[in-house]
Order: structure tokens, then sequence, then C-alpha cells
């Protein structure tokens, strides 16, 4: 997981990840990875709308957030 984290750090990418709280509730959140530590990371969580930091062990799922351009014809 932490080597997904930095990648997306690395390339300043808009992820989507599944974390769980420290009391065992799941949450969705759309984030922007600013730094990568040991243990935890630091992002920008937009959920919140503040820089937020996370453990590495209670990310469930995370990837890169994908937007299409809308074509004007």
């Amino acid at each position: 997981m932490r080597q997904a984290l930095l990648k997306l750090c690395q390339r300043q990418e808009l992820a989507e990840m599944i974390y769980m709280r420290a009391d065992g509730a799941l949450s969705k959140r759309r984030i922007r990875i600013l730094v990568v530590g040991m243990d935890s990371f630091t992002a920008y969580c937009y959920l919140r709308h503040e820089k937020r930091t996370f453990k590495i062990d209670r990310v469930l799922s995370v990837q890169r957030v994908i937007r299409r351009e809308r074509r004007t014809i």
C-alpha cells in the first residue's frame, strides 16, 4: 500500500480511498497526497476541506481518480 501511495504522491494525482477509522467505521474520501512517511501520510482531504494525517495500515484501498474531459464540437 505504501508504494501505491508514494506513486500517487510523486505524480500529484487525485485519489479516492476507503479508510477504516479508529472506531472501525469506514469512510470513502477523495484526497491529494502531500507527504508519505513510514507509518502514515499527510493528504488534503476534500471531505473535510483540510490537511489530514492518515495511518497507512488503515487504508483498505486507494486508486487514482480518472477524469474525462468533455469535448465540445
